[in-house]
């Protein structure tokens, strides 16, 4: 048994099950308004300017998320706009020139980084290289959790032991004990696939969820453990499963409809509905996703995520009706190991 996630204790207790759209609402929109991945409001206009080679934008959401302590909004600002300079570096490479102790300019770069490095076989040597940038983005803020969340992931892909992961992790929930990525991150590190099991996935996210506040989005962390314990041969008490649902159905519901802020927890919730056969509870997630599809989780079982998305949501109001044995969703198709953001 890994030890490391000691830290957090298991008082388990039951989410009670919520619904906040009904199936029979309005209509769903159409295929060519869903979006895949879309940035909100926020993001947006500072992708728009570094795709026209313009960092200042970039810089000041950063900074902004950094001062307000958005610990979760700076993380995916940070994985969306690092997403975005793999292919288009040149903005992000000037705005390091121009201000290389940036705090915010050296978490974009060690998350550039660390995203390369995992996209190479030779991951483990090239990450081993990236230790002293990551450290820099760890020691640029004091308060900021989300280089830590970098560290960890930069820790699994190097294959840290578990003193060495446990000791990041404290530094990561001292600063913020509730922080979703640094959750992931740790979910990930106990994959059975990397260094744990299923049971010790699903009892660190089961324990993590169970101390977070009820809003937080780590109550959505049992749901994530979940996909690793739905593949072939990988076993897990269906009511551990469903408990995972039901506690990501009550947190869904806590947000509006058509809301982009939890959409990527819904469409994972709605993937882990569908491949526990529980249709209508999908339908119902379907709906409050609305236009906002992301690729996570869907990538996992087809290169097409917003073909595969469209095509269950479109098929789900029938099956619910006519149940076959047929699963709606295929095994995935392999392990995704070249991301830093898989649990397999």
């Amino acid at each position: 048994m890994v030890d490391t996630m000691a830290l957090l204790r298991a008082l388990l207790r039951s989410a009670r099950r919520t619904r906040s759209a009904s199936r029979h609402g309005d209509a769903p929109p159409a295929d060519d308004e869903v979006l895949l991945d879309a940035p909100d409001e926020r993001l947006a206009p500072a992708l728009v300017a570094a795709g026209r080679g313009e960092y200042e934008p970039a810089a000041k959401l950063l900074a902004t998320t950094r001062e307000a302590a958005e610990w979760e909004d700076r993380d995916r600002y940070a994985r969306r706009l690092a997403a975005f300079a793999r292919s288009r570096p040149e903005w992000a490479e000037e705005w390091h020139a121009s201000a290389p102790d940036d705090p915010d300019a050296l978490l974009l770069r060690a998350q550039l980084a660390v995203d390369r490095c995992w996209a190479s076989p030779a991951r483990a040597e090239l990450l081993a290289d990236m230790g002293p940038l990551v450290t820099a983005a760890t020691e640029a803020d004091p308060r900021d959790p989300v280089p830590w969340r970098i560290a960890l992931d930069h820790a699994r892909g190097t294959r840290v032991g578990h003193l060495g992961f446990e000791r990041l992790w404290t530094e990561a929930v001292r600063r913020s004990p509730h922080h979703y990525g640094c959750h992931v991150a740790a979910l990930h590190y106990l994959a059975a696939t990397w260094h744990g099991s299923h049971a010790e996935c699903l009892d660190f996210a089961e324990s993590a969820a169970q101390d977070a506040p009820p809003g937080a989005l780590v109550q959505a962390l049992p749901a994530h453990a979940a996909l690793a314990c739905l593949g072939p041969g990988a076993g897990a008490p269906r009511e551990r499963l469903d408990a995972a649902a039901d506690r990501a159905i009550a947190l869904s519901a806590r947000y509006p409809a058509a809301d982009p802020w939890p959409a990527e927890m819904r469409n994972l919730l709605a993937y882990v509905l569908v491949c526990l056969d529980r249709r209508a509870d999908a339908l119902d997630q379907f709906g409050l996703i609305g236009p906002y599809a992301t690729s996570f989780p869907w990538d996992r079982v087809s290169d097409d995520p917003l073909g595969l998305f469209l095509r269950l949501r479109a098929e789900l109001p029938v099956a619910v009706d006519r149940p076959t044995r047929d699963g709606l969703i295929p095994s995935p198709r392999r392990f995704r190991n070249g991301s830093s953001t898989t649990t397999e």
